[in-house]
């Protein structure tokens, strides 16, 4: 045998995505991601996005298919919890047998308001926020800044507030120290440079108007809350029942002089979410019933009645078995489950020339190369994660070999320097065979991350991929 030729038979052989697919198809496919992704600022606008793309392509709620009182063989169904997470399934065969599921989450890093936000000094009105996952807080110093979010009343009524988006808005800013003002900088600790509690958020300068024999405390945060109130029709109170987020005002853009690359807020996790409905709308026939599911709270742990310790889907697939008329719904649950399988659909973090040396070079994922597939990921000795069976590992590779699926593995960098979790562990100790897979990124976890445009296109036909073809 030749050399050349043994070396392809016993060696790992990655293919760049742009060598075999049309740079066209790559185009098209990442224009419309585009915008889910400006649009897609929080996970309840990545909701709002989900289920007009579901019902565009034959979509129907379940409490639809209750309304009517059965489910039949092709339909396909979606159920919305909580405005903040989301299963849609396409019902094809009997449950019995398993479902193809790919799960990601559509939270993000960013800053959240505090219960009661609103402060004056020197004169100059102000939000405290909180920040929401993991930071590199000076990031977020002196960018341009949206909010989104609700406002629920006392009486109940709930207000969507948006403010950034439109190019006639105003933005926000949370305003940084000069340079000149700061000769300790170089001496501290990057953990104690950067006060959390001195990241407020600038709202506004002009005191409101008042008879001057009439004194008012903070006269400018009043003038803040008669805006609010003559925009939203809310006051200082409502926003204890708020959720109201801090987010980068940053439009998705091509990076590169071959547009190769695309920067934007939050493809952590939600370029995982596109890809995985995507290729749920568009996957044909397939051996088990394809699925998704779409969780928030992962940047915080998953907890919560909308992260992905919350196990609602499983209670929609009992109600999707009973109007099916499928038999002995509570006795084969675990059945259903147990013959399930899972991509935990979560970005991966790429290797940047600049910062080599965070990487094992011989297990981390390169921009261009396709999917990674993470077996574990956790820290340190594997803590806090799923280990992926080897026999799950073979069969997904087994079949991206057959299809012609770009593929590379990775780890969240050098063991005792890296590490990270996904929602991957809370499915595995529910049965479910259960693997890591997603884009590489790079700048994970900042205001403006970069993702390959291959590695995005290549990722949703993975997932399409999967839900058609696993299972055999």
């Amino acid at each position: 045998m030749d050399i050349h030729e043994l070396e392809k038979k016993l060696t790992i052989q990655k293919k760049s995505v742009w060598s075999k697919r049309d740079i066209d198809s790559i185009e098209g496919y990442t224009s419309k991601y585009k915008k889910f992704i400006d649009y897609s600022k929080t996970e309840r606008l990545a909701v709002k996005y989900s289920i007009k793309l579901l019902e565009d392509n034959g979509f129907k709620p379940l409490s639809y298919y209750e309304g009517i009182g059965k489910i039949d063989l092709g339909d396909k169904i979606y159920f919305v919890n909580r405005e903040k997470s989301l299963f849609a399934i396409k019902y094809n065969h009997s449950m019995k047998n398993g479902i193809n599921l790919v799960g990601a989450h559509i939270d993000s890093p960013r800053f959240d308001f505090k219960p009661e936000p609103l402060i004056e000094d020197e004169n100059i009105a102000m939000a405290k926020t909180h920040y929401y996952g993991g930071v590199k807080k000076y990031h977020w110093f002196n960018i341009p800044l949206e909010l989104h979010g609700v406002v629920v009343k006392s009486d109940g009524t709930k207000v969507e507030v948006s403010i950034g988006d439109d190019e006639n808005d105003p933005i926000f800013v949370i305003s940084d120290l000069l340079p000149h003002l700061d000769k300790e900088l170089p001496n501290k600790k990057v953990s104690e440079a950067f006060d959390p509690e001195k990241m407020n958020l600038i709202l506004g300068t002009i005191s409101i108007t008042y008879e001057n024999d009439k004194k008012v405390n903070n006269p400018v945060k009043l003038n803040v809350l008669k805006i609010l109130f003559e925009k939203y029709g809310i006051i200082e109170e409502d926003l204890v029942s708020a959720e109201l987020e801090v987010v980068p005002a940053l439009k998705a853009r091509d990076v590169g002089l071959d547009r190769s690359l695309m920067a934007s807020y939050g493809h952590d996790d939600r370029v995982c979410a596109y890809t995985a409905l995507t290729g749920l709308i568009d996957s044909s026939s397939s051996l088990k019933n394809p699925a998704v599911l779409l969780v928030d709270k992962e940047e915080i742990g998953s907890d919560g009645n909308t992260g992905a310790k919350n196990h609602f889907w499983v209670n929609v697939i009992r109600k999707i078995m009973h109007l099916a008329k499928e038999e002995k719904v509570c006795s084969i649950i675990d059945d259903v489950i147990s013959n399930s399988a899972l991509l935990s659909a979560d970005v991966s973090a790429a290797v940047d020339p600049n910062y080599k040396e965070a990487h094992d070079l011989s297990n981390a994922p390169r921009l261009g190369y396709g999917i990674t597939l993470m077996k574990y990921t956790g820290s340190g000795g594997k803590s806090r994660t799923n280990d992926a069976n080897a026999e799950l590992l073979a069969k997904v590779r087994n079949l991206f070999n057959k299809e012609d699926i770009s593929w590379q593995v990775g780890e969240l960098g050098k063991v005792d320097r890296g590490g990270g979790g996904t929602i991957a562990l809370f499915f595995a100790e529910k049965g479910l065979d259960v693997l890591d897979a997603g884009v590489p990124l790079l700048g994970m976890h900042s205001p403006y991350e970069i993702a390959s445009k291959a590695d995005i296109y290549e990722t949703y036909l993975a997932y399409k991929t999967f839900f058609e073809k696993f299972g055999k």
